[in-house]
């Protein structure tokens, strides 16, 4: 098959998978790929909920984007070789947090070790690979589209600069950063043409935070206050071991395995890349590895980003030789504390004007892959249920603790093993007895004819 360049009926892919572009155009589009993914994002947020000091809150950070560095780097080159961005996943941002406030961080590290261990092995030897089968349309559908639905609540909270109450939530000059931003985004990767298609989202960053600084948006404490250079410290919150913190991270490591299985699929089909078993053995296997190493220097589980296969979608670039720029960006970013800082300065309007197409793009990706699924009875109600039950339930559990308040309160945990347990309850078990009844009958009809 021929991977350097692949257009659809659409024309939605326009810069293959193998197709090497030239060094300044490769690091733009890399830094899109910073952009739009949630690296730079997701450690800040965590820190500030927790109330961790400025010194392990800078570890975080950095020990992120270096794990992130380094997993995305060796993914795109050997493992995977598709241009995925790998970063700390939501699913474990409320649980995190909830270690985070409770003083567990170490259980936390505990529990994200021996869960990364148990799934590299599970990756190496084939188990998670031959778990494939499991992985049908329904299933990944359903979780990148409840991805898509999860992280458009992140994106409307930074769209709208905060929740009702906020100073500056919905204020004109929030709406301004936010919708300008957007508009930007979505005209120039709808109706753009050449370049100003391909680097919409860079574009709308740069214009929305001139705008922000025009408007003395702009905070630059970050950047006085953090490094020239900075290694993260191993261990920095201690290591003990829990049984519920194991579980909790366990069950989280499961529904990660889930989310990365969709985006390598979404990701193959939109490039006509064949998704090989070696292919997938090797990403699971380097996520979990990845996510082994950025919680010994202070890190959470890394896992395959899903709205960075949206960017691919807007801009048409599928090369896989941007994401290595993205993985060297944030290697720097990570040594670097006073130019990951830089980052700080985008204001959160724009950070929700950039996300919202994103996300967007995100649920019409999983519903484009739920369109694959056989049209029955059965896989409406397995879709329908899972769906709805992921994003009902959530507010009615919001007084529950414990493992039993971490799986009822995230939408992606539930969808994920409802569509897990509705498939094999209503698909493959029945389908297992209905041969196994076959079967019999067959002996049965050779034994009476034999006689």
């Amino acid at each position: 098959m021929d991977e350097r360049r692949t257009e659809s009926s659409t024309d939605e892919i326009l810069i293959g998978l193998e197709e090497k572009l030239p060094p300044g155009k490769t690091v733009l589009y890399g830094l899109q790929h910073v952009f739009v993914s949630n690296v730079w994002l997701d450690p800040i947020f965590v820190a500030a909920m927790i109330g961790l000091p400025f010194a392990l809150s800078a570890n975080m950070v950095n020990s992120i984007f270096i794990a992130a560095g380094i997993v995305t780097f060796i993914q795109a080159t050997k493992l995977v070789r598709l241009p995925i961005i790998q970063g700390p996943s939501a699913a474990f941002d409320a649980i995190m947090i909830s270690a985070g406030k409770a003083n567990g961080l170490a259980a936390a590290t505990g529990g994200i070790l021996v869960s990364a261990a148990i799934v590299f092995l599970l990756s190496i030897t084939g188990v998670l690979g031959r778990l494939r089968a499991l992985f049908t349309p329904v299933i990944s559908g359903t979780v990148i589209f409840l991805v898509g639905i999860s992280l458009a609540g992140f994106t409307l909270h930074e769209f709208l600069g905060g929740s009702p109450g906020d100073e500056g939530f919905a204020s004109p000059s929030t709406l301004l950063l936010s919708i300008t931003t957007a508009l930007i985004v979505l005209g120039l990767s709808l109706f753009g043409k050449g370049l100003w298609k391909s680097f919409s989202f860079l574009i709308a960053l740069i214009a929305g935070d001139a705008l922000a600084f025009s408007l003395g948006k702009a905070d630059f404490a970050m950047i006085k206050e953090s490094a020239w250079f900075g290694l993260p410290q191993l261990l920095p919150y201690g290591l003990t071991f829990e049984w519920a913190a194991f579980l909790t991270f366990f069950i989280a490591y499961l529904v990660a395995v889930i989310e990365a299985m969709g985006v390598y699929q979404a990701s193959s089909a939109m490039l006509k890349t064949e998704l090989t078993a070696k292919r997938i053995r090797g990403g699971f296997a380097g996520e979990s590895a990845g996510s082994f190493v950025s919680a010994l220097i202070g890190g959470f589980p890394t896992t395959a980003y899903a709205q960075n296969v949206g960017l691919l979608r807007l801009t048409g670039v599928g090369s896989r030789y941007p994401v290595m720029a993205a993985a060297v960006i944030f290697l720097v970013l990570g040594l670097v504390p006073k130019a990951g800082a830089l980052l700080a300065l985008t204001p959160a309007p724009v950070v929700g004007g950039i996300f919202l197409p994103a996300a967007a793009t995100l649920v019409f990706t999983g519903i484009s892959i739920l369109a694959k699924a056989e049209a029955t009875q059965i896989n409406y109600m397995i879709v329908g249920l899972s769906m709805l039950l992921a994003i009902s339930l959530p507010s009615y559990a919001v007084n529950a603790s414990g493992i039993a308040g971490t799986f009822l309160t995230n939408s992606i945990l539930i969808g994920a093993f409802t569509s897990i347990f509705l498939q094999l309850s209503l698909v493959n078990l029945p389908n297992l007895f209905k041969k196994g009844a076959a079967s019999d009958e067959k002996r049965i009809d050779q034994f009476d004819s034999g006689n």
